[in-house]
């Protein structure tokens, strides 16, 4: 039987399977084939990261929550990589597509607001993930770091890239131009990024700046990550996994909200 929707009658059931993985495809074939961009890149970075931070310090640092500094920082490098791609996978493919003028090969198939939700933050996602296997290789092979709980690093690598992805589309979404995008990941994702404990613990701050970073999601993230890899975490896996989790819930909430009324998109 025919499904009607707020979208007129669907000839594809209740969710269109097809159209979504196309969908889905497209935005993993989309960074996949610049590769060396997307996957090598975040690699090369991170190593250089870490290179830099251990030839700056040198040996003379302590350790951190009773592990090396070059272990401790491994996670939050990984996530933080993590996290920017996600982000920028989304973002850049939607403010591409609304400034090059092909938003309509995406808004006029037959896909409800949530499957092209579903759609581009599967990309992010993937993009997300993948990042993450080379690099936790990277740390493997050269550092000797073996996840020590596997589980909770692929929960929060699989969050942070949902609620990253929810971020880019929320900004593609709003802006017209790169500049503004450009604006968005300068001054807001990036310095939340720096500033969640990425290559510190958030033990060694004033306490009201320890306030400041338990309510900013992404130390949850970093935080979480951080625990899956190697053991040690400033809070509760468990809390950072309901606060990520609602994080998202909101995220992708409002962008399903704005792509269903064509916000900034059809005008």
């Amino acid at each position: 039987m025919e499904q009607q929707t707020d979208m007129g009658v669907r000839r594809f059931g209740r969710v269109n399977w097809l159209g979504t993985r196309t969908l889905m495809g497209r935005e993993v074939k989309r960074f996949m084939n610049v590769w060396s961009q997307t996957v090598m890149a975040p690699l090369i970075n991170a190593g250089l990261f870490l290179m830099i931070f251990t030839i700056a310090i040198g040996p003379q640092r302590g350790d951190v929550m009773g592990v090396a500094f070059i272990t401790f920082l491994a996670p939050g490098i990984l996530t933080m990589t993590v996290i920017q791609n996600a982000f920028a996978n989304t973002s850049s493919s939607l403010a591409s597509a609304k400034v090059q003028g092909n938003i309509v090969d995406t808004l006029m198939p037959p896909l409800s607001a949530a499957e092209i939700v579903a759609g581009y933050l599967f990309g992010a996602v993937a993009r997300g993930a993948l990042v993450a296997v080379v690099i936790l290789t990277g740390s493997v092979l050269f550092l000797g770091i073996i996840p020590v709980n596997l589980a909770w690093m692929i929960v929060f690598v699989f969050l942070g890239s949902v609620l990253m992805g929810g971020l880019g589309l929320i900004a593609g979404i709003y802006a017209n131009k790169f500049d503004q995008l450009s604006a968005i990941s300068n001054f807001l994702i990036t310095p939340l990024a720096f500033l969640s404990g990425t290559f510190y613990s958030i033990d060694a701050l004033p306490t009201w700046l320890q306030t400041l970073s338990h309510a900013n999601p992404f130390f949850y993230i970093i935080d979480g990550v951080r625990h899956g890899m190697i053991g040690v975490s400033d809070s509760s896996p468990w809390i950072g996994l309901g606060v990520v989790s609602v994080a998202c819930v909101l995220v992708v909430g409002l962008c399903w909200r704005w792509m269903k009324t064509g916000y900034r998109l059809k005008s």
